[in-house]
């Protein structure tokens, strides 16, 4: 038999090799993110810089305010 030349395998190339098939069994499926149910009439609590114009507009109403401002968005946002 002749002498024919082996290409000589690295370390790298079976890390490589071993690394490939074991991500490829180990796979996880992406899961679809979970919606976030929204039950009308909780409330979040947030931090909102708005004008101070707007601010008094909205207090010299008095009392209720909050729900002024929280109406006016949601018709702004079209709700």
């Amino acid at each position: 038999m002749a002498d024919q030349p082996r290409r000589p395998r690295t370390l790298g190339d079976a890390r490589s090799e071993a690394e490939a098939a074991f991500k490829k069994v180990t796979a996880k499926v992406a899961e679809a993110p979970v919606k976030k149910n929204v039950t009308p009439g909780i409330k979040e609590q947030v931090s909102l810089r708005i004008d101070q114009d707007v601010l008094e507009h909205f207090q010299s109403g008095g009392p209720g305010w909050q729900d002024r401002i929280n109406d006016a968005l949601r018709k702004a946002a079209g709700k």
